[in-house]
């Protein structure tokens, strides 16, 4: 087929649009004519081990938080004994 006959079958006014299509043809083969995605690409998906170890800090956190507790409560108790001696 030739260009002009291109422009016609594909309803185009300038010739501009075939050049850039047999260009990409020649350069990428025909998958250069497929649509490209547009936009920002999607995120990577997590690894299963990044999966893991994030799941895995989900639950330290509420260990920690308790050992903190914990600690705090007691530090709290002997301040409070300190203060009845006194």
């Amino acid at each position: 087929m030739s260009k002009p006959e291109a422009m016609k079958a594909y309803g185009l006014r300038s010739r501009t649009q075939i050049d850039t299509w047999c260009r990409l043809y020649r350069e990428g083969g025909p998958d250069a004519l497929l649509p490209k995605r547009k936009g920002r690409p999607k995120k990577v998906a997590l690894t299963f081990s990044s999966r893991e170890e994030e799941l895995e800090a989900r639950v330290r956190e509420p260990e920690l938080e308790n050992e903190i507790l914990k600690r705090f409560n007691v530090l709290a108790e002997e301040i409070e004994r300190k203060r009845q001696i006194c």
